[in-house]
Parts: structure tokens; C-alpha cells; sequence
């Protein structure tokens, strides 16, 4: 589903991307962790094709993101970190505006779009479908933009800090959400995230994300038994 090799990225002199190399297998659940200024969304971004990498190989559903077409993008979702827009429409209006630009590419194994009613019901915002976007709390904008991102049923699925804004209940409920889409639907997912307790509960396999490079990647329990022995309590 994706796959980089020697993927770098500088802005004028100073380097953010040094030779980035990670893959992501179908169905699959994978977390790029990593502090703020790792390079986690610009990666995402590259990956995306919303910025042109500086050298190295990119390749997402068999293409190059920065050449690829509609019939590409129809089999991506992407949730930004934030995004604001139509803010006097309400979220199904919205949703039903946006789906309708998926129906070309629907096909009987993978139809698209989702049901609007189905798919306000599954991010949680049933009673709030037909309010003006204006006047929703942030977190349940974030559900919103969430709802956004996968209103194509797609293929692949970016997430980039999903999470944030999100109160306890609503984190619970996007958790259980990632599990039914890579479960369920055999969504791909790509996301990024500053908590490991979350990476630990979503993520089939997590990337640490540091100084531009990956410098460790499994599982949770994986990279617990890397770290196990040289760790040290004072």
C-alpha cells in the first residue's frame, strides 16, 4: 500500500526527512510516533502528494502521490490535523456535497460513497447532523473531519493527529472506529499521534520517528522488549 525508500526532505539548508524507508501492507494499522519536528507530517504530507519530496523513491497503491489522478485520490482518505471550511453549512450537507464526488468510482466489491445517516452515526454526531458547522464544540468539528476523511470508504486511510481535541468518550469511540475500518473494511491506515498509550491500542505495528529518521519499528511489545534491558530508574 505504501512503500518509501530513501525518502529526504530539506527546507533551504535545514533537513527534515534523512533517508526515511517504511511500508505499509494491506489492512494494515500502522503508527508513525515520534516528537513534534520528527518530520511525522511532513511524511504524511509527501505521502499524500500535497508536497513534493527533496530525493528518494515514493510509491502509494502502486503510484507517485504527486502525479497520480482522480481515479487515485478516490481510493484515499485523509484527516488533517485541522481544517476549517462551510462553516455555515451543516455536516450533512456537507457529507452529502463531498460524497457525491466519490460515485464514479463505486463498485459493487467497494461502494462509494458511505451512507451519510450511516456514516454521521458511526463518528457519533447524529444529533448534531443538521446544525451549522459554526456552531459545534472542537471536538465534535474533529468528528466531523474524521466523518470527512472517510466519507469514500477508502482504500488507504491518513490520519494525522486524529485524536486531537477529542474528550475520553470520543477518543473511545475513534479507537473502536479504526478497528471496525481495518477489521471490517480492509482499510490500510497511516497515522500519526505524540501518545503511545493510543499507538499502543490502535497500531498492528508503530515507527519511531526521530531526527528525520526511523530508528525503531514492531510492535508494542516488540519495541518494549528492544528498550527492556537498558532501561534505568533513579
Amino acid at each position: 500500500m505504501i512503500r518509501t525508500r530513501g525518502l529526504r526532505m530539506s527546507y533551504g539548508a535545514q533537513e527534515v526527512l534523512s533517508g526515511v524507508d517504511l511500508e505499509v501492507h494491506p489492512g494494515e494499522v500502522v503508527c508513525l510516533l515520534g516528537p513534534n519536528g520528527a518530520g511525522k507530517t511532513t511524511t504524511i504530507e509527501i505521502l499524500e502528494g500535497f508536497r513534493l519530496p527533496s530525493a528518494g523513491e515514493v510509491r502509494v497503491l502502486g503510484e507517485d502521490p504527486a502525479a497520480a489522478g482522480e481515479a487515485w485520490r478516490a481510493r484515499v482518505g485523509v484527516v488533517l490535523q485541522s481544517w476549517r471550511d462551510h462553516a455555515r453549512w451543516t455536516p450533512r450537507q456537507l457529507l452529502t456535497q463531498l460524497g457525491g464526488y466519490f460515485q464514479p468510482w463505486s463498485t459493487p466489491e467497494r461502494p462509494r460513497p458511505y451512507a451519510v445517516d450511516e456514516l454521521i452515526e458511526t463518528v457519533g454526531l447524529t444529533e448534531h447532523a443538521d446544525k451549522k458547522i459554526v456552531r459545534l464544540s472542537g471536538g465534535q468539528r474533529r468528528r466531523l473531519d474524521v466523518a470527512v476523511g472517510i466519507i469514500g470508504r477508502p482504500e488507504l486511510l491518513f490520519l494525522d493527529e486524529p485524536t486531537a481535541g477529542f474528550d475520553p468518550q470520543a477518543r473511545r469511540d475513534f479507537h473502536e472506529l479504526v478497528h471496525r475500518l481495518s477489521d471490517l473494511e480492509g482499510t490500510s491506515i497511516l497515522l500519526t499521534t505524540h501518545d503511545l498509550a493510543e499507538a499502543e491500542k490502535l497500531a498492528d505495528r508503530i515507527l519511531i520517528l526521530t531526527n528525520g529518521r526511523i530508528v525503531a519499528s514492531g510492535s508494542a511489545e516488540e519495541l518494549t522488549r528492544q528498550v527492556a534491558g537498558t532501561a534505568e530508574v533513579r
